[in-house]
């Protein structure tokens, strides 16, 4: 059977029922009993260009969490953050560290064409030994690591240096940061040197593939390509599909997922949420139409800067912030007086449990047109 005809006689999943299953394994339908590092690994990694939004991240998804659950596995060098999926810094497990980054180096390295103006005489080979050499004799920040390199390459452009050694190396942020409410600057070493152990070759995708599906389907080859900042996975699913089951979107597009993870029921609740910026949930499909209903796409972003998210029957409905004194929730429509209880609920759970002994009120600011 070819493709075309495989992908037209699969079923089709509507948008609830791919939202309800995103939900189900992003264990936002109901909060996990899981540590704070299972669900790191389950997930594959949290987005974490700030160090809060991880913490809000786990708040939302398990039961019982307190930031201590996971400062204490990074404070320990089970969990560390180092840029991976899509360029993008990310808290990952140690083992993920090690191996997820391989994963994508050709991507990291594709990255640097667009520095090579800024880099040419310079060996990045050497450079990757120099910038390993200076960063495990003492972890640096990145302008100490630049200053120390432009010693070696003083034509070069510091920020094209600085950037070849993020993409050459897997520079891990050092505790303190990241631990919550402790976080210092950011000093870098690599993965290697902080976890004790070597990173592993690059491993074939087809593993991770059945992971991004556990953490994230149904979803599409396309899919998977923007949550990991790759291309050409098309051959991974493909020699994956005799353990896979298909589906189709609404627009036809031809979906993956594992034959025994969970499809609820479309009509299965689904609690609000307070979901922090860049928030893995909203990153990595291609299509964000089971999450974003048409009306809302770009209200959670402005230029470079994403806001906080509020879901509200599964689905975008608002943005929230932390005031002062109060947690200020901005929906984006009406909600009828028993869903906002559910918010001031949820709100309010958050709340204790990331800001025990705060005098924060929730209150509801003016709806965004």
């Amino acid at each position: 059977m070819t493709t075309k005809a495989r992908t037209t006689s699969a079923p089709v999943l509507g948008l609830r029922a791919l939202n309800r299953a995103t939900l189900a394994r992003q264990l936002l339908l109901r909060r996990a009993s899981l540590s704070a590092e299972a669900a790191v690994a389950h997930l594959v990694g949290l987005q974490a260009q700030n160090v809060k939004p991880p913490y809000y991240a786990l708040a939302a998804r398990l039961d019982g969490f307190t930031p201590d659950d996971l400062s204490a596995p990074m404070a320990d060098r089970r969990v560390a953050r180092l840029v991976t999926l899509r360029s993008t810094l990310h808290t990952h497990t140690a083992d993920d560290c090690l191996t997820l980054r391989p994963l994508v180096q050709a991507a990291r390295d594709r990255e640097l064409g667009a520095f090579r103006k800024g880099l040419v005489g310079v060996d990045l080979d050497r450079l990757a030994v120099l910038a390993r050499e200076l960063v495990e004799a003492e972890p640096r920040t990145m302008g100490q690591l630049r200053e120390a390199l432009l010693t070696e390459w003083p034509d070069a452009d510091p920020q094209a240096l600085s950037v070849a050694a993020r993409c050459r190396l897997p520079l891990v942020q050092v505790t303190p940061r990241g631990l919550w409410g402790r976080s210092g600057q950011v000093t870098l070493t690599t993965a290697e040197h902080w976890l004790g152990r070597p990173a592993t070759p690059a491993p074939a995708p087809d593993d991770t593939v059945l992971r991004y599906l556990a953490a994230f389907g149904p979803a599409s080859v396309k899919d998977m390509q923007t949550w990991a900042g790759l291309t050409r996975l098309r051959d991974a699913f493909e020699r994956l599909r005799p353990r896979l089951v298909t589906f189709r979107a609404p627009d036809g597009t031809e979906l993956f997922d594992l034959p025994d993870a969970p499809r609820p029921d479309p009509e299965t609740p689904a609690p609000p949420r307070f979901l922090p910026e860049f928030d893995n949930l909203l990153l990595s499909h291609a299509d964000r139409t089971r999450l974003v209903p048409p009306a809302y796409k770009g209200r959670t972003w402005a230029k470079n800067t994403a806001y906080r998210v509020l879901l509200v029957d599964g689905f975008v409905a608002g943005l929230w912030r932390l005031d002062d004194d109060a947690l200020v929730v901005e929906p984006f429509g009406p909600l009828t007086g028993a869903r906002r209880d559910e918010v001031v609920a949820e709100g309010e759970r958050m709340l204790a449990a990331l800001h025990p002994g705060s005098a924060y009120a929730v209150r509801f600011g003016t709806v965004r047109g």
